[in-house]
C-alpha cells in the first residue's frame, strides 16, 4: 500500500536525494550543483513509500511553494505524484497558507491543472527545461 510520509530534510535526504538525482540529474540532465539547494533544509519533505521502498518525493517551502516533485520512472502513471501533491497541499492548508505555488515543467501542466493549479505569466526556462509558474488557492 502506498503511503506518503512528511519529514525533515535530515530524515528525507538519503531517499529524496536518490530519487531527485535519478529523475532530475540522470534523466533530465539538470546540473547536479543546482539540484540540491539551501531551501531543502527549511522545507518539509514528502516521501512516497510503496512496499517499504521510497519511489517519489516532493517538498513544501514555508511560503507555500511546492517543488522538487519527482517519481521514479517505474512508478509513474500510478497516482504517486498526485498522492504526494495532495498531501503537500493538505499540509499547506493545515499551516494556514492561502495559496500553493509551483514551477511546473510544461509537459506536466495538465497534471497540475487536475489538482486545481492555474498557469500564471509566461513560460520560462530553468535548467534548460521550459517551465510555467502555477498557483492554486487553498480553501480552508
Amino acid at each position: 500500500m502506498l503511503r506518503i510520509e512528511l519529514m525533515t530534510w535530515e530524515r528525507a535526504r538519503p531517499e529524496a536525494s536518490r530519487i531527485r538525482t535519478t529523475v532530475f540529474v540522470e534523466e533530465q540532465r539538470v546540473p547536479q550543483e543546482i539540484e540540491m539547494d539551501d531551501r531543502d533544509a527549511v522545507s518539509l519533505h514528502a516521501l512516497a513509500i510503496l512496499d517499504d521502498v521510497a519511489i517519489g518525493t516532493g517538498r513544501l517551502l514555508p511560503d507555500g511553494h511546492i517543488g522538487r516533485m519527482a517519481v521514479l520512472r517505474e512508478a509513474r502513471a500510478r497516482g504517486v505524484g498526485g498522492a504526494i501533491l495532495v498531501r503537500l497541499m493538505e499540509e499547506a492548508r493545515r499551516k494556514g497558507l492561502r495559496e500553493a505555488v509551483l514551477s511546473a515543467q510544461t509537459h506536466a501542466l495538465r497534471f497540475y491543472r487536475r489538482h486545481g493549479f492555474e498557469p500564471v505569466g509566461p513560460v520560462y526556462e530553468e535548467a534548460g527545461i521550459p517551465h510555467q509558474e502555477m498557483r492554486c488557492t487553498l480553501n480552508s
